[in-house]
């Protein structure tokens, strides 16, 4: 390696370094980041047709802010509600579970399970009732110390902040990263960030779309079918979406047992099914091939293994760069790999044919 390349992996290892340090007051910049992003593109859209970028980001600011409003007015309320049900119906479940389900299945396998139940049942109880008290205590402490209130509700108030001025600068930034890159790699990185872009914008603006496209069709149609919390199931199976038909096995199961449970007959099921069904449809004609097309390229395994690793290492900070560094690796180990394919290491022959070739041309 050249000198040039040693210094610029120090320099790599010691950002890493100075983000781990800084990790707890990353959060709203990062967020921000995340938001401008998101918005940047309509902003363009609204500058081409003739208003200022201050004018367009005050109309994109401006609006995803009431909707984010919104959506907190409207569904916290509705999902304390669904959650505090949940709550209440816990007892009447685990009566079921032992008066119904644990006979039929020592009918069928001989095994009695009533003591293990009983434990799991006390366990979950205990757990379940604890949560309130649980977290009273850490509110209790957070509120005994008044630089980590503050330093949570700064983070909290420099979100907008951030997401503002980002938007308001993001093309400009942009330039300047690119005016600041050595002139014989710039053509290569700017055709990297291209990509990047692409599988970002894809992944960010098209899947969250999908998961809020599915998650309000499967919450209306649950809710529809007269299912307890059919809001807390669609939004579950929804968020859940960002694996493929992960969110699908999670919202029909949970959904199919509430309604067998509910309603005490089998026909309800096909009511749940119908909806998954619909959703599934939607996603597949419609969602999928308008939203994302064959752009993204993560894996399942990839967009799990990231969200957890980056929760491992980062905590909040980390799960919300998982998804964008994973993009970003996945591209670059694509041109990684293509160059490894056209190297002399992998196919030394073909360099050799070439490189033969070549003197007998000349001589």
């Amino acid at each position: 390696m050249t000198r040039i390349q040693w210094w610029g992996l120090l320099g790599a290892a010691g950002l890493v370094w100075l983000l781990v340090l800084l990790e707890p007051i990353l959060m709203p910049f990062f967020v921000g980041m995340i938001l401008a992003y998101l918005g940047d593109p309509v902003t363009d859209w609204l500058e081409a047709r003739g208003l200022s970028r201050r004018l367009s980001v005050s109309v994109v600011f401006l609006v995803l802010a009431l909707n984010i409003v919104l959506a907190c007015l409207v569904l916290i309320p509705l999902l304390g509600r669904q959650l505090a049900q949940l709550a209440e119906s816990f007892p009447a479940i685990f009566n079921w579970v032992q008066t119904t389900v644990l006979p039929e299945v020592q009918s069928l396998t001989g095994v009695d399970l009533s003591a293990d139940f009983d434990q799991l049942r006390s366990t979950l109880m205990d757990n379940w009732r604890e949560t309130g008290t649980v977290a009273a205590a850490v509110l209790a402490q957070a509120s005994k110390s008044g630089m980590a209130v503050a330093v949570w509700l700064g983070n909290l108030a420099l979100i907008p902040v951030t997401t503002f001025y980002f938007l308001l600068d993001w093309d400009r930034l942009k330039a300047r990263l690119r005016d600041l890159m050595p002139r014989h790699v710039e053509p290569t990185i700017t055709r990297l960030g291209r990509e990047c872009d692409e599988v970002l914008s894809a992944f960010l603006r098209g899947q969250l779309l999908v998961m809020l496209s599915l998650a309000v069709i499967y919450a209306v149609g649950l809710s529809l079918l007269g299912l307890r919390f059919g809001l807390l199931i669609g939004l579950v199976a929804g968020l859940a979406s960002i694996v493929p038909y992960l969110g699908v096995i999670v919202g029909i199961s949970i959904a199919a047992l509430v309604a067998f449970f509910q309603f005490g007959e089998w026909l309800p099921l096909l009511g749940v099914a119908l909806v998954f069904g619909v959703g599934q449809v939607v996603e597949s004609t419609l969602l999928q091939p308008v939203l994302l097309g064959d752009k993204i390229g993560l894996h399942p395994i990839a967009v799990i293994f990231a969200v957890l690793a980056g929760g491992q290492l980062f905590g909040f900070t980390g799960i919300l760069l998982a998804l964008p560094v994973a993009a970003i690796v996945m591209v670059v180990l694509r041109y990684l790999h293509e160059r490894y394919k056209n190297s002399r290491l992998y196919d030394n022959s073909r360099h050799a044919g070439a490189s033969n070739g070549g003197d007998e041309e000349t001589s």
